[in-house]
Order: structure tokens, then C-alpha cells, then sequence
């Protein structure tokens, strides 16, 4: 295989801050959406990277412009905004910068290998669409195994650090006795569910109090961690009686507007989620304090300074399993070839005799017709076969 028109477009966190990002986020069905517009034009292969710290598109393309109107017409970002922040990166270049993300050497909080995850759900849903076939199955297969030795052979993922913990760092570092305070949690997915876990582990609160759309969700996660689980009906009541609001939700629109917000007290809000679930309109209501997603990104400690020191390991890890990748790849070109040759004999008479003089025969003529390449192609044919001559 050809290594041509293989694109990675996409914009993260370190070229576009969040107000930018959240324009071009996607739902799961306007991803599938976009994944079965791109089969009926004529792409067979891409793979759609949507995290809270960037979007990305991998894949096949005559040329980037394409992909790029395919995200801006399913998130309804404009062309122009998307151009203005976006990178474009083409072929081996791409492979380098898909097996960065996997191993979190492009993450917020560097060593956060929540991304590998993401990206193997990504390939399984172009999968169930066709629209990843074997480039792509080789190419996350080798990112998440470069991933799995990264994480065991290299201190890059060490230590706490994560937007999770974060969240829970900045409540100890800014609220007094926080095992005493109101702490509501909105939201039981995985970045809810590891909050969660953080809140417990480190506040001692016991008051910690699980609001979800889904009610079935929250219990479920109330089974695992000591939380009081309260209806959706609840909401509005429950913010009144927070002194931390927590929102954790995965909607394309904001679920904490003004109107949910009545406060005579503190109210420290985190809104975890991308887009960003929480209107920013609250931040200039009285007594509150909202805090978002990359302020939290931002905060370094002795974690990360740790974590940056395993980087060459990891990069070296890297580019073995790449050049790995890259031997496969280039090796695929004489699939082609060698299939043409296994039917040639399989379609050949199953006379051993007969087919070895026909096999020779062949041989003779090309010789005799191409002169010019005739001690080339005897010299070629005596290594593949170890013939003494």
C-alpha cells in the first residue's frame, strides 16, 4: 500500500481555547451522521477523534478541504473559524501524530490515557459503519500496543492527574472544611464517575449528593460509591442547598443556566463537560465562582513535572512500534502480487510434473524474449528458490 492522501485534521486545546472547540464538537449521531455522508461520497476509510481537548478526523482523502467541510456541516462551526485554528497533517506525519495522541503525549495533562479508550471506541464505530478496514485496524492496534508498553515501562502516567482530579485539587485548594460543605454532582459518566471517585477519596465528605438524567445510572454508580442519589425533578432544589456544584454532563447544550442558579451563600460551580454545559452567563451572577475545563488543565504540580521526565522513553517506544507500522504498510504493496501468484498455482494442473515443466517453460520464454534482464532474473529466482547453479 501507497502511503497517499492520508490525512489528520482537527484542531485541540493548544491551538483553540474551549469557546473555539466547543463550536466544532460532535454528538454520536452527527458523528455517524458525518461517517455515512463521507461513505456516499466516496471516502472508505476515516476515523473521527472527538474528545473534550480536541477534534480530529483520520483518514482517506483526495484532499483536506473535504474533511474539513465534513466537521464544520455536522457541528455547524463555520469553514472560516475552523480554517483559522485548524492543522492539517498528511501522511507519515498523520501516523506520527495519531500515535502521539494514543500515548498521551498530546493531552491536556500530559500521560492521560483515558484517550486510548476514546480512540478505540472511535475505530469500533467506523467499523460498524465500513469505515475502517485493515490500514486503520493495523494502525490503532499498534498505537494502543505502543500504548499498553508505554504505560509499563515508562513512569509517564504515574501520580495523580487528571481533569477529574483536578477538580477535586482546586475544591481542597480554595474551599475551608470541605467535608462539611453541600457538594452536588451532576452527571454519571465516566468523567462523573471519576470525579466521584476523587471527591470520596480525598474530601472525606460524606454529603456528596448524584443528580443524573437517567436516575437507573446514578444508582448504579451509587452502588459502587457512598452518594445520596436525588431524581432530575430535584435539580433546582439541590443547587440551593450546594455549596460545589459539579457538572458533569455530555449534552450539546447547557443543562445550568441562570434560572437554576438562586444563591445567597458561595456557590463554587466546575463544569467538567465539552461543550460547556454550564451557560457562562453565571459567572457574573452574585456569589458565584465558575470554573471550566481548561483553567483546571492548566493547574501543573510535581506530577506532571515528573511525568514530562519519561517523555524520550516513551517517544523512543514510539517510534519502534511506528517504524513496525511502517515495514507493515510498505509490505502491503505486494499483496497484489503474491495473491496473482498463489491463485496462478493453485489454478495450475495439480500434476506436480506437469505444472513444474509448464512453470519452466514459462521461465525459458522470458528469457529468451527479455535477453537484457536474463542474469537478473536467474540471479533473482536462484536466491528465492536456493538453487545451485
Amino acid at each position: 500500500m501507497d502511503l497517499t492522501n492520508f490525512y489528520v485534521i482537527g484542531l485541540s486545546y493548544k491551538e483553540a481555547q474551549l469557546s473555539i472547540r466547543e463550536q466544532f464538537s460532535l454528538s454520536n449521531k452527527s458523528s455517524i451522521d458525518l461517517l455515512n455522508n463521507a461513505y456516499s461520497i466516496g471516502i472508505n476509510e476515516l476515523i473521527i477523534n472527538n474528545t473534550c481537548n480536541r477534534i480530529e478526523l483520520y483518514g482517506f482523502a483526495n484532499n483536506s478541504k473535504v474533511l474539513i467541510e465534513l466537521v464544520c456541516k455536522y457541528s455547524g462551526g463555520k469553514i472560516s473559524n475552523f480554517e483559522k485554528y485548524c492543522y492539517t497533517l498528511l501522511n507519515e506525519d498523520a501516523i506520527n501524530h495519531i500515535f502521539r495522541v494514543g500515548l498521551g503525549l498530546e493531552s491536556q495533562i500530559l500521560g492521560d490515557f483515558e484517550i486510548i479508550g476514546q480512540l478505540k471506541q472511535s475505530f469500533y464505530r467506523s467499523k460498524n459503519l465500513r469505515m475502517a478496514h485493515g490500514f486503520s485496524e493495523r494502525l490503532i492496534n499498534s498505537t494502543i500496543q505502543a500504548s499498553k508498553r508505554v504505560k509499563t515501562e515508562t513512569g509517564i502516567s504515574t501520580g495523580a492527574a487528571s481533569v477529574s482530579f483536578a477538580a477535586v485539587r482546586y475544591i481542597l485548594q480554595n474551599i475551608k472544611n470541605v467535608g462539611k460543605r453541600n457538594i452536588l454532582l451532576f452527571g454519571a459518566g465516566k468523567i462523573g464517575r471519576n470525579t466521584c471517585e476523587n471527591l470520596i477519596k480525598h474530601t472525606k465528605n460524606e454529603q456528596i449528593v448524584l443528580i443524573n438524567r437517567t436516575i437507573e445510572q446514578a444508582e448504579k454508580m451509587a452502588g459502587k460509591f457512598k452518594v445520596n442519589v436525588k431524581p432530575f425533578s430535584e435539580l433546582s432544589s439541590q443547587i440551593r442547598q450546594a455549596d460545589i456544584l459539579i457538572v458533569a454532563t455530555g449534552s450539546q447544550n447547557p443543562t445550568i443556566d441562570q434560572e437554576l442558579i438562586h444563591c445567597s451563600s458561595p456557590l463554587l460551580v466546575l463544569d467538567l463537560s465539552l461543550p460547556r454545559n454550564v451557560d457562562p452567563e453565571i459567572s457574573k451572577m452574585q456569589n458565584v465562582t465558575l470554573i471550566h475545563l481548561d483553567q483546571l488543565s492548566k493547574l501543573t504540580d510535581d506530577t506532571l513535572e515528573k511525568r514530562k521526565k519519561h517523555i524520550p522513553k516513551a517517544e523512543k517506544i514510539l517510534n519502534e512500534l511506528k517504524a513496525e507500522f511502517l515495514i507493515w504498510m510498505n509490505n502491503r504493496k505486494y499483496a497484489p502480487f503474491l495473491h496473482a501468484v498463489k491463485n496462478h498455482f493453485e489454478n495450475s494442473n495439480k500434476d506436480i510434473e506437469k505444472t513444474a515443466a509448464k512453470f519452466t517453460g514459462q521461465i525459458a520464454s522470458y528469457l529468451k524474449e527479455n535477453p537484457e534482464n536474463a542474469n537478473e532474473t536467474i540471479d533473482l529466482l536462484a536466491n528465492l528458490f536456493e538453487l545451485e547453479i
